[in-house]
């Protein structure tokens, strides 16, 4: 029995848990605190959360417009290892699960008076372009397939949550119906009462959200932290593979594409980085100026290539001759 004790005391030492804390660990909350680590993350949720609780009057709660304004900047500026984990964080409790659930501030950007239903809902939202987008992407992406293991098309998690959280901010803003920490079930804002002859295409819309085995089995999958290298991996191919091309990433909100650099600078400190030399920023950012400069001749736009200078004056033809005649005669 000691050296049972000892046992549990030296494995809650060596990995640094506490048995009484990791029962009763809150994921959501650990993901909002990560978040307020990020300077990014914690100002632009700081930003929807203050416009989203602002009160306009007594019968006005809030500025939905504004609200969903700001939560779409958050959502498509703030990297996904951030939002992902405040959205689909994995509950225990019911307290966890309402944090999950009140993450978008519902009371604004989701729930209103009554529901509307979710056809005339859907409606609206295909009149504005950039929600009929995110509204075919989700149908693409989150797609129940009974041909793949995870119920997703191509088992592609990633994908699905992408598009469910790029809905969000919208007239088609989903989110958890209640605080249950087991049972997922995420919807509009809407009912399908009052859909006439059209019900039973309402309610298999609805099914999208509610019924959905591709999304569900994503959440949970990211909850759980299951959901790594779900999508089958491409072939390998040799070295000689041409480079991949990476997203480039948004501009901070201090700059602008006026003030991007060149495109010798960002070759060089690609090159740079994918040599694996990992330096500071200001080490790294003097380094491709100087690589840039070096060639450019100063007060003026014109590049010199490499191993380009003045070209050396031949001899002549006449004067080889002449050295040639002089040596005979001095024989």
């Amino acid at each position: 029995m000691i050296l049972a004790n000892a046992f549990c005391l030296f494995f809650f030492l060596g990995t640094g848990a506490d048995p009484v804390v990791s029962a009763k660990s809150n994921h959501c909350l650990d993901a909002a605190k990560a978040c307020n680590l990020n300077d990014n993350c914690k100002k632009l949720r700081s930003s929807y959360i203050s416009i989203c609780n602002r009160e306009i009057s007594p019968t006005e709660r809030c500025n939905r417009r504004k609200c969903h304004k700001a939560l779409r900047q958050f959502f498509d500026r703030v990297p996904s290892e951030y939002t992902y984990r405040m959205l689909f964080c994995s509950c225990q409790d019911q307290a966890c699960a309402e944090r999950r659930r009140q993450t978008i501030l519902p009371s604004c950007s989701y729930e209103d008076k009554e529901k509307p239903n979710c056809l005339d809902l859907r409606g609206v939202c295909r009149t504005d372009h950039l929600c009929r987008s995110r509204l075919a992407d989700f149908h693409a992406n989150c797609r129940a397939s009974y041909q793949t293991v995870t119920s997703c098309p191509a088992d592609n998690y990633q994908a699905c949550l992408g598009s469910y959280a790029g809905m969000i901010g919208f007239d088609m803003t989903p989110n958890y119906v209640d605080s249950s920490p087991t049972g997922i079930v995420v919807s509009p804002w809407c009912s399908c009462r009052g859909s006439g002859n059209m019900e039973e295409e309402c309610e298999k819309f609805l099914r999208d959200f509610t019924e959905n085995p591709c999304l569900r089995n994503a959440i949970q999958a990211f909850g759980n932290g299951t959901d790594v290298n779900v999508s089958p991996k491409g072939p390998s191919f040799q070295a000689t593979q041409a480079p991949r091309v990476e997203k480039t990433p948004s501009l901070p909100d201090d700059l602008s594409d006026s003030t991007s650099l060149g495109t010798s600078v960002i070759t060089t400190c690609t090159s740079v980085q994918e040599q694996g030399l990992k330096a500071n920023n200001s080490k790294e950012l003097s380094m491709c100026f100087t690589e840039l400069t070096t060639n450019i001749i100063p007060g003026s736009n014109k590049v010199i290539k490499p191993n380009s200078g003045p070209r050396r004056a031949r001899p002549s033809a006449a004067l080889t001759v002449l050295s040639v005649l002089m040596l005979k005669l001095a024989l």
